[in-house]
């Protein structure tokens, strides 16, 4: 905890704005706001955020593009806050890089909650992986998570790289972390809310809420995932899904 983080929020809406802030300030954060989604996209590029609450309905440009053109040059984490629940929209903004979403209204506590989970993983590859791999390390309570190889992928989670037959992924941070909770798992299925409760960074079925929209939000994710890997969901190489369940590791090839 030693640099303060920084956040910024992108909202038109001066009550949520001001909400907003506060929840992020009451979390260590140096929070910027911008009230237009162009004031955003330039207050980003500046700043550097670690984390970025984005409105879907901005006056100016809508959230998916703000979220679009953010992407080209920050790997911040975004959530999404949409008064729209239609899943279209949810599967478009994830689509356009968005990590999370919530809809409005929220409780200040849940925003808090995701953010929270999200701040405890790396935000990208800390320095070169040039470090041995095979040292045990204990990070935030897990132990060291190393290197895994399947079927032509290799993901390294020290650095934060995933590669197909060679070539680098450009995943998002949760679609990351997906993947890794199934190479983690190998053939053992992780049923939907599992998945939810490791992007909260929860170990255990902690009693916390998780509603449809969280496991359509896994799904979804999913879905990018496999379309940025190449993978067919009906011959799967890497991620297979257990109808009604949840997914596991495609079987290894031979």
């Amino acid at each position: 905890m030693s640099d303060a983080r920084v956040g910024l929020v992108i909202e038109d809406d001066h009550d949520i704005r001001e909400l907003v802030r506060t929840v992020l300030t009451q979390a260590g954060f140096d929070v910027t706001v911008a009230s237009s989604g162009a004031e955003g996209v330039l207050v980003a590029k500046n700043i550097n955020p670690d984390v970025i609450t984005l409105d879907l309905g901005l006056p100016d440009i809508d959230g998916f593009e703000v979220s679009r053109q953010i992407r080209e040059f920050s790997d911040a984490y975004i959530v999404m806050l949409t008064a729209r629940t239609e899943e279209l929209d949810t599967l478009i903004g994830l689509e356009s890089g968005a990590d999370d979403y919530l809809t409005k209204p929220f409780r200040p506590r849940e925003l808090r909650a995701r953010v929270a989970a999200m701040m405890r993983r790396p935000r990208s590859a800390p320095e070169p992986a040039d470090a041995p791999a095979e040292a045990p390390a204990e990070s935030n309570g897990h132990p060291e998570r190393g290197n895994f190889s399947h079927n032509g992928l290799e993901l390294s989670y020290a650095s934060r790289t995933v590669l197909v037959d060679g070539r680098e992924m450009n995943l998002t941070r949760t679609e990351f972390e997906l993947l890794h909770a199934l190479l983690e798992a190998g053939r053992t299925v992780r049923t939907k809310s599992d998945l939810v409760r490791r992007l909260r960074d929860e170990d255990y079925d902690v009693g916390s809420y998780i509603s449809e929209a969280d496991e359509r939000s896994v799904e979804v994710h999913m879905g990018n995932l496999r379309k940025k890997l190449g993978d067919s969901p009906q011959q799967p190489r890497w991620l297979q899904t257990v109808r009604g369940v949840g997914y596991r590791l495609a079987p290894s090839a031979h």
